[in-house]
């Protein structure tokens, strides 16, 4: 249902000695199941691939920090975590969300792939344990430390090709009459709003609630609630149980199910049209970089998410359209962009060069980001923000102005 062509891992960045060799490149095509309606791209890369050693530090993103700790603040709350509770958050990274858990004081667990990232946390005193999730590791990991009252799987659903290997990973972690709440984003953003660049080979999966209840059921849990929430551009938090201490969904669900089959998006029909849709946005930004680069204007990006990579590749973008970008995360710096090559500084060149646009690549932390970059109104830069809807935003005021394709 969508092409975009062929490109490299989206998170593997260069050194300066790899950019006289070749890159490997697999392709970026977006299927849909005729039988579950699951969303997915073929599964080209491992994880071992991926997530040994990671370039993203959740805690360099500081609305995402907060997002964290409002949830660790809620779910405390709702589900009345103390002292005798223990938490399990499955791809904990850098112990961004971990830590509000401790400073709550629950007891709590990281299971993370990564060790650099996993390093991290630890140094910051969040216990973790090194491991990619499976039925076998959540037996372990609940034999040795007991059931989990709560297991947190933000933003990793998705990154799993073994969808029923991880879900039982899911089952074997939580108790009996515990919970699993898991971030994803929301399939209905990417379909009505064309944000192709959350598509890339490390995201094998893109879930609609009724997708994520059929693939979170064969393992016995069952969705009994679920929150339309706005990170990542669109994302849903669905909470499920066991399904023994289930009972009946919220109306919350029974909702979201609904706003689903009104986009037409619980019949393969409704997933067609993106790809015109995806072009119109890659046309839209090239036109607007050509237009400034016959200008003369200095044109340089924000932020080296993952995501970013997917529409610098997707676009053609190179150094003569978006010269360098940077990034608030040392581990990026002085590094180059997988496919596009676009070299990463850090964020203190924006002074220094003081460029005339500025394309903020993590388009879905306007907010944050827009308060962030607001000195750089001293000199006369606009922001851009290349997704949903092309817009040019003042750095200062934080007015925004549309764009016409």
């Amino acid at each position: 249902m969508l092409d975009l062509g062929a490109t490299p891992p989206c998170e593997k960045l260069l050194d300066d000695q790899a950019l006289d060799q070749a890159e490997v490149t697999y392709p970026l095509h977006l299927r849909v199941c005729a039988d579950c309606l699951l969303l997915q791209i073929p599964a080209l890369i491992t994880p071992e691939d991926t997530f040994t050693e990671y370039a993203y530090f959740s805690s360099f993103s500081d609305s995402w920090v907060e997002h964290a700790r409002r949830f660790v603040t809620d779910a405390v709350d709702r589900l009345d975590l103390n002292g005798d509770s223990f938490v399990v958050e499955v791809a904990s990274n850098d112990g961004y969300l971990l830590r509000h858990v401790l400073d709550a004081g629950v007891r709590c667990l990281g299971i993370e792939p990564s060790v650099n990232v996993g390093a991290a946390a630890v140094e910051r005193g969040v216990p973790t344990v090194t491991a990619f999730l499976d039925e076998a590791a959540g037996r372990r990991v609940r034999a040795e430390h007991g059931p989990a009252d709560l297991v947190v799987a933000n933003n990793v659903y998705a990154h799993i090709p073994d969808v029923l290997g991880f879900t039982r990973g899911l089952r074997a972690l939580v108790a009996d009459d515990g919970w699993v709440s898991i971030e994803v984003h929301h399939a209905l953003a990417l379909i009505t709003q064309a944000q192709y660049d959350t598509i890339y080979h490390e995201h094998f999966q893109y879930y609609t609630v009724a997708s994520a209840t059929n693939a979170l059921a064969t393992a016995g849990l069952t969705v009994v609630d679920v929150e339309l929430i706005e990170t990542h551009g669109g994302s849903i938090r669905l909470w499920a149980r066991p399904a023994a201490a289930a009972g009946p969904p919220s109306a919350r669900v029974a909702d979201a199910l609904a706003i689903e089959a009104d986009a037409g998006l619980h019949d393969v029909a409704g997933y067609v049209g993106l790809q015109h849709r995806v072009e119109l946005q890659r046309q839209q930004l090239l036109g607007f970089l050509l237009e400034c680069r016959t200008a003369g204007k200095r044109v340089v990006g924000y932020g080296a998410p993952g995501k970013g990579n997917t529409l610098l590749n997707y676009c053609g973008i190179r150094s003569d359209l978006i010269e360098y970008l940077v990034d608030r995360n040392p581990y990026k710096h002085g590094k180059f962009t997988p496919g596009a090559r676009i070299p990463v500084h850090p964020v203190e060149v924006l002074d220094k060069d003081r460029p005339d646009v500025i394309v903020v690549l993590p388009w879905n932390l306007e907010a944050e980001i827009t308060a962030q970059l607001a000195y750089t109104a001293e000199w006369g830069a606009v922001l851009v923000y290349p997704l949903p809807n092309l817009h040019v935003v003042d750095a200062l005021s934080g007015a925004k102005e549309g764009m016409q394709s």
